[in-house]
C-alpha cells in the first residue's frame, strides 16, 4: 500500500528533474505529501485515493468559482 500511494497520490514518478538536488527535493516532498496523507487518513478514516479525489474535487470547485468571480467583475466593469 504504501509504494502504492506514494507512487500514485503524492506523484513521487512523475519527477521531471534531472540534477540530484532536485532529485532530493522531489523525494522529501513526495515522502512528505505520503505523511500528511496518511495523517489525514488516520483522522478521516478514508483511504489515500478517496483523500485525493475529495481534495482535487474541491480544488476543481474552488477554481471554478474564482473563475465564475472574474468573469462576473469583468461583465460588470
Amino acid at each position: 500500500e504504501y509504494h502504492k500511494s506514494v507512487k500514485s497520490n503524492a506523484s513521487f514518478a512523475k519527477s521531471p528533474t534531472k540534477t540530484i538536488r532536485t532529485q532530493s527535493n522531489h523525494i522529501f516532498a513526495c515522502l512528505w505529501a505520503y505523511v500528511k496523507l496518511e495523517s489525514l487518513r488516520l483522522k478521516t478514516r478514508i483511504n489515500h485515493f478517496a483523500l485525493k479525489g475529495k481534495l482535487y474535487k474541491a480544488a476543481l470547485a474552488s477554481a471554478y468559482q474564482e473563475l465564475k468571480a472574474i468573469k462576473d467583475k469583468s461583465l460588470v466593469a
